[in-house]
């Protein structure tokens, strides 16, 4: 990974895009694809669709959807207190005590999440899971007037936003979920660019998955690819408490997951492990029964089918302030899928 690219992943994750409010984080895309794609276009629903050797017979497309689960501003009471609905699933747990950024028409704003101390709570409080109704966000307001002045309803608020790096090549932020899925498009395309394509190449920027596989469906329709592959994030399940015989065997550092089941067409499985095999890439494969909760679900049922692929990268402690990724998967999933995409020959038939 260059330095280039180490900074575009940082760009990525520093910058706000809760489903429906996509647009500064598809900005960052737009200026860092400028330089070496072929087309770069965002449709009326916010995708943004970059491309190389576009007037190729075979259409390929990567996905990586770029929205983040996050809230927005529903109420804000007598006092100053602002109440949020969540855009996403999200843990009320995990919000307690949390650093917000209300993103207003002014500019950003900071805010907290917490609740009574524990001095104050009762036995039976304390005994109680915390629900996000009952969670306030506190931008510091003297009162409703104050607030209304600042903020207004509808806005968005997500996690405070940051990039940390640790050992062993891991990092740590918010959104990793799915900006790193994101970045591994962008950037497989990108390694594309000094050698010659058989196919025609889309690494598209899909807007609200969070909240039902939206963009995946309306990006594929005007795509047309024959070939999509999803790149999302999976949860690692290298920590405590998560049961492996479950939810199978997946590790930060081991590799990109590709995965198999019915949501996935076989030859692209095949290719894909192919690949990493010629390659030298490390990966894992894990499996699902159903239709995956990711874009790869609507990429495989769009117009009159798509022989798709999902390829995911594992992340710790998914939809948290502290989701976790090695640098390695994410690195070497972007050598996966620009290997895929160079490897084609253009007359390739995916045809179960």
């Amino acid at each position: 990974m260059n330095a280039e690219a180490m900074d575009f992943l940082r760009h990525l994750l520093e910058t706000p895009s809760p489903s429906g409010y996509e647009q500064p984080v598809q900005e960052v895309v737009r200026q860092y694809v400028a330089g070496f794609a072929d087309s770069v276009t965002t449709d009326v629903h916010g995708n943004v669709i970059v491309g190389r050797n576009v007037d190729a017979p075979l259409r390929v497309m990567l996905a990586g959807h770029c929205d983040q689960i996050g809230f927005l501003v529903n109420y804000i009471d007598g006092d100053g207190f602002l109440y949020v609905h969540p855009i996403g699933g999200w843990d009320p747990i995990v919000l307690v005590g949390q650093k917000l950024t209300v993103w207003t028409s002014h500019g950003p704003l900071f805010g907290v999440i917490a609740r009574k101390p524990i001095h104050l709570l009762t036995e039976e409080e304390r005994k109680q899971v915390p629900k996000l109704k009952d969670l306030w966000l506190d931008i510091g307001a003297r009162d409703k007037t104050e607030a209304a002045e600042l903020v207004r309803i509808g806005d968005p608020v997500t996690l405070e936003l940051g990039f940390t790096e640790m050992r062993n090549r891991l990092a740590s932020s918010p959104a990793m979920d799915n900006k790193t899925g994101l970045w591994v498009a962008i950037e497989a395309l990108r390694r594309t660019r000094l050698k010659k394509l058989n196919c025609a190449l889309f690494a598209v920027s899909t807007v609200q998955e969070e909240i039902g596989l939206r963009g995946a469906m309306t990006s594929t329709y005007g795509v047309n690819p024959r070939v999509g592959i999803a790149v999302d994030v999976t949860h690692a399940t290298d920590c405590p408490t998560i049961d492996k015989k479950q939810e199978g065997d997946v590790a930060l550092g081991k590799g990109p997951v590709i995965y198999r089941g019915p949501n996935m067409n076989p030859v692209v499985v095949e290719k894909l492990i192919e690949t990493a095999l010629a390659g030298e890439v490390p990966y894992q494969v894990a499996a699902s029964g159903r239709a995956t909760p990711t874009d790869a679900s609507t990429i495989q049922t769009s117009r009159g089918g798509v022989a798709t692929g999902l390829v995911s990268i594992p992340n710790r402690y998914m939809h948290s302030p502290v989701e976790m990724i090695s640098l390695d998967d994410i690195d070497r999933a972007a050598d996966l899928l620009a290997g895929f995409a160079l490897r084609l020959s253009g007359d390739e038939q995916f045809t179960p």
